[in-house]
């Protein structure tokens, strides 16, 4: 197998068919790991024995949350596969009798790894900016679709979370040879006297003020892809018309005696619930089921959070000639601002931070406008604000329960004042209101991290 991966196995009864698997996969040495600030690189495997809390936590802590492949392996019966798909694992195989399970899990660590590889590549990292779980999940879906395979494509999500970028990269990653344009129609702009000629463009003189030929949309996408832009917006009419020409690649131009041929893949977006407009009779049921062949969700601002500095930079860095950079306090705004707008609604405020901007300097809390401060009515001592609680609410949406979410916080905080103290345990206890000999005793407590990898 080329590049490398890592395996772990669930207990010492596990050990020999991590073996088996090493010796299958060209991995070098179960004893050695890959990692770079305290967490496992690359996809892997993890092979197991018995299903229970231990191996949730094992599987989240090597997936870092879902976001590094990793794929199960299990000598046992697995009754309940979704629990482990919820903990970070990505698939989960089942070793039988005879069953070359090497083989199945080289093919599917080899996707993954192109799919990554895509993800991480300049054509998509530079236009869809984040590295958050949830938008790392969403980009690894639609690149594998983009780059795998024909289907069209419904993209949905609220305004301004990107889907007309990721329609675009769709297109980039379409892998067929000397493919064509990239065609956008916005269906909220579409008028319905007009839509003949929007669709499937008009010969000369085909009606009053027709003084030219007019290519429509569907001629201009032969051979590339149409993106329909807001589809529900169509009306039951149009909704029609589309269908024929998607089910048998044919229209004829308003005008025109002669049928035309024109084969594109399709992606529309949509930020309504296009399965409850069908079944409210507002969208045809038979475009529905011929749009979403491929169906996926892009996460609101509010649930990719940690991706808010980054593109704050990323649109500064788009704005200003200089290198600008942002003060502590203004990146801590961003992350606490509510964005009903989402990634559209932080590009406009970095757009009016900027502009009030002057020198070299970084972007400091006096850049911001007086309309976007955060309201004195809060006291400015608060520090359980929307931040904190959007992580709590992150890790119930997760399946985290109560005792693992204090862990975790109780843990979170000693990092912290142990890094902000410079590692000075003496500075960070007093800060924590501990004595010394507690966080010591805390430090040193072994935790349940026992796994071996390979490379």
């Amino acid at each position: 197998m080329s590049g490398s991966a890592w395996i772990s196995s669930q207990s010492e009864t596990c050990r020999a068919r991590a073996q088996e698997l090493a010796a299958a996969l060209d991995v070098r040495d179960v004893h050695t790991f890959h990692i770079k600030d305290g967490a496992v690189l690359g996809a892997g495997i993890l092979v197991f024995e018995e299903v229970g809390r231990d191996l949730y936590e094992r599987a989240w802590r090597l997936s870092r949350g879902g976001t590094q492949r990793v794929l199960g392996v299990a000598i046992c019966e697995v009754r309940d596969p979704w629990e482990l798909l919820a903990s970070g694992v990505s698939d989960v195989l089942t070793w039988d009798v005879g069953d070359s399970v090497a083989a199945r899990a080289a093919l599917r660590l080899e996707r993954w790894a192109k799919v990554d590889e895509l993800v991480a590549s300049p054509l998509v990292a530079r236009r869809l900016v984040g590295r958050s779980p949830p938008w790392v999940a969403a980009l690894r879906k639609f690149v594998e679709v983009a780059h795998f395979t024909d289907a069209s494509v419904l993209i949905t999500g609220d305004s301004g979370t990107g889907k007309e970028l990721v329609a675009r990269m769709i297109h980039s990653l379409d892998p067929r040879p000397e493919k064509g344009n990239f065609v956008v129609l916005d269906c909220t702009t579409v008028v319905p006297s007009l839509s003949g000629s929007e669709f499937f463009g008009h010969e000369r003189g085909a009606f009053t003020g027709a003084v030219s030929r007019r290519e429509g949309a569907f001629e201009k996408a032969d051979g590339g892809t149409l993106f329909l832009d807001e589809v529900s917006e169509l009306p039951p009419q149009l909704q029609a018309e589309l269908l024929r020409v998607i089910q048998e690649g044919t229209y004829k131009p308003v005008g025109s005696d002669s049928w035309k041929k024109s084969h594109f893949r399709l992606v529309a977006a949509t930020n309504k619930d296009l399965a409850q407009e069908e079944a409210g009779g507002r969208f045809r049921r038979d475009l529905y089921y011929r749009l979403s062949s491929w169906t996926s969700r892009l996460p609101n601002l509010r649930d990719r959070v940690d991706d808010v500095v980054m593109l704050a930079e990323h649109f500064v860095a788009q704005m200003t000639d200089a290198e600008v950079d942002l003060d502590p306090p203004v990146a801590e705004f961003l992350v606490q601002r509510a964005y009903p707008g989402n990634v559209r609604d932080l590009r406009q405020l970095v757009e009016r931070i900027v502009a009030r901007h002057v020198g070299p300097g970084p972007i400091t809390v006096g850049d911001i406008p007086d309309d976007d401060r955060p309201s004195r009515d809060r006291a400015p001592s608060t520090w359980c604000d929307d931040a904190f609680k959007m992580c709590i609410r992150r890790g119930l949406a997760a399946g985290v329960g109560l005792k693992d979410i204090a862990r975790a916080a109780s843990d979170t905080a000693v990092d912290i004042a142990i890094a902000e103290e410079d590692g000075s345990l003496q500075r960070a206890a007093r800060r924590l209101g501990v004595t010394d000999r507690a966080l010591q005793m805390r430090r040193s407590a072994p935790k349940d991290d026992s796994y071996a990898h390979a490379t």
